[in-house]
């Protein structure tokens, strides 16, 4: 069976193809951790495939093997970085199911600010909001699903790990926008929040808590 981050990666736009041998999964990786490291130090505009392919140890025409070219490298990575992200929220919410919004959202804020502070390159990159970059590609918002956009296909999981987010009043598809426009505020909070402080400003950090409590709090079946 296809594992969820596999079939993130799969859908990045420009990605060759999967690597199935373990060896071959294992340069994968190392491609894509190399990409973060860079992207840290030299942005997305001083990122080369062959300084990636320096560093990583391997042949240039091994990175061309996944990727098609620089976009598509990051794409997979900014895709890795989302699946990373649900898989966290799976792991979590598996472990101690959220009975309330504020647990969902200190779960999911946590998680992302834990993330934007320990993975290379998730500061510059993040889940691959074209905008950021010098060189914006629409493909960014269609890395998990070519049909919908990132925050529309995270907001279903979202939706899916956290049943009572719904109420009489309120069908499926009303929870759902609900929460790609907490997403999208939340995404403008923590950039301020970061701006403001390498660590995340940890009062903009509250405040972008409480906004998400507030809004979505309307959809809460208790």
């Amino acid at each position: 069976m296809e594992t969820t981050t596999e079939s993130a990666a799969s859908g990045a736009a420009g990605l060759r193809r999967r690597p199935m041998q373990r060896r071959s999964a294992e340069r994968y990786e190392r491609i894509l951790n190399v990409c973060a490291e860079l992207l840290d130090e030299v942005g997305f505009a001083g990122l080369t495939t062959t300084a990636v392919a320096k560093r990583a140890e391997v042949p240039i025409g091994t990175v061309y093997q996944f990727f098609a070219d620089k976009s598509a490298l990051v794409h997979a990575l900014a895709a890795r970085n989302l699946q990373n992200f649900l898989d966290r929220l799976v792991r979590r919410y598996g472990e101690t199911p959220p009975g309330s919004v504020e647990d969902v959202v200190d779960i999911a804020i946590d998680e992302f600010v834990d993330m934007r502070r320990t993975l290379p390159g998730f500061g510059v990159l993040d889940f691959g909001a074209g905008s950021k970059w010098s060189e914006a590609d629409p493909r960014d918002l269609y890395l998990l699903d070519d049909s919908v956009e990132n925050n529309t296909a995270v907001a279903r999981r979202l939706r899916t790990l956290t049943p009572f987010l719904a109420s009489s009043d309120a069908g499926e598809d009303q929870v759902e926008l609900a929460l790609r426009v907490a997403m999208e505020a939340a995404d403008a909070v923590l950039q301020l929040a970061f701006r403001s402080d390498p660590d995340g400003d940890a009062g903009l950090i509250a405040e972008c808590k409480k906004l998400l409590v507030a809004y979505l709090g309307q959809y809460y079946v208790g």
